[in-house]
């Protein structure tokens, strides 16, 4: 089984690092819900991290800090920016994920307060496989308030700087086959098409996060089921569900993306829900993380234009995504 502890952490003296002897994550007990770290035993973190802001607690303002949150969409403050700055309260739960023993503690539960704006308490359940270097996350919001609410849940993960986002697109299909749009598209006011960082090729787009880029960002309606972030040898993949006949936010989105000059975000949401009060919206991801694809990344250091180089990510990204 996993093995749950107490450790420092960037200068928290108390998360939780629940590890399978391969991979480990770091969630945090004196903020969040937040889990800060995913990576190998003794390697890099995948996800990115605001060092100033580790180790960080009470602050009278939003942290970003990194790592891997929950939100309320549609985005709007200050009720999406609502503080999570605040302890958490931590339970051990039996574990569900693949590779795992029914009934023992294979993850835990990191609860936090219902917030005083919202009055919506956000819940994360965490496991870990035992013998594959997959996480199952379920986000949940609880309307803790006196009157209904309608929202969705939105989790959203910073990566580290100077990698590549992949985001699959759908299944080709000849025009006398088929007269109707394939997929939805939202773009922000200061999204740009023209900007290096994207590639948009036949199958695939790729988003490079650049430290020297302002802010640009994309939403789609993905029903492909996977995306995915490449750097350094290293393969996040982040997987999540799209309901057909469902409400999304942000003009019928599912995923986003956005990148600074700081971080690149990965981001799902759940269906747009009226949560009366007591009642709860419920979102799933999967991750998996795959180190030593190093001979992807010749591929995606190309600058714009780089197309002919999908052929290398179907071969060395897909056979992971589809499992």
């Amino acid at each position: 089984m996993p093995t749950i502890e107490t450790v420092p952490y960037r200068g928290w003296k108390r998360t939780i690092r629940l590890t399978n002897g391969q991979v480990e994550l770091i969630v945090t007990q004196d903020v969040g819900p937040r889990i800060v770290r995913f990576g190998f035993v003794g390697g890099q973190n995948v996800f990115g991290e605001l060092p100033e802001q580790m180790g960080g607690t009470g602050e009278k303002e939003w942290m970003i800090r990194g790592g891997h949150r929950l939100w309320v969409a549609p985005e709007e403050k200050p009720k999406s920016y609502e503080l999570d700055n605040a302890p958490v309260e931590i339970r051990k739960i039996p574990a569900f994920a693949p590779g795992a023993t029914a009934g023992r503690p294979g993850g835990i539960r990191a609860v936090q307060s219902p917030g005083s704006l919202t009055h919506v308490q956000k819940t994360m359940d965490i496991t870990l496989a035992r013998h594959r270097n997959e996480v199952t996350v379920v986000h949940r919001l609880t309307n803790k308030g006196r009157a209904a609410i309608t929202l969705a849940p939105w989790a959203l993960t910073v990566m580290a700087k100077r990698g590549v986002a992949i985001i699959p697109l759908p299944k080709k299909v000849p025009h006398a086959d088929c007269f109707t749009p394939a997929q939805t598209w939202s773009l922000w006011s200061y999204t740009d098409l023209s900007d290096p960082r994207w590639t948009i090729g036949p199958r695939y787009i790729l988003f490079r996060q650049d430290p020297k880029r302002a802010p640009n960002k994309i939403g789609l309606a993905h029903r492909e089921g996977w995306v995915a972030y490449w750097r350094q040898g290293l393969l996040f993949i982040k997987s999540f569900s799209y309901r057909k006949g469902a409400h999304y936010p942000d003009g019928g989105v599912n995923f986003e993306t956005y990148s600074n000059q700081r971080i690149l975000e990965l981001e799902s949401l759940g269906p747009l829900v009226t949560l009366r009060p007591g009642q709860t919206a419920t979102h799933t991801e999967t991750w998996m993380l795959y180190r030593g694809v190093t001979r992807l990344g010749k591929a995606l250091s190309q600058s714009r234009g780089a197309c002919r180089t999908e052929a290398d990510i179907e071969k060395y990204v897909e056979r992971h995504a589809r499992g």
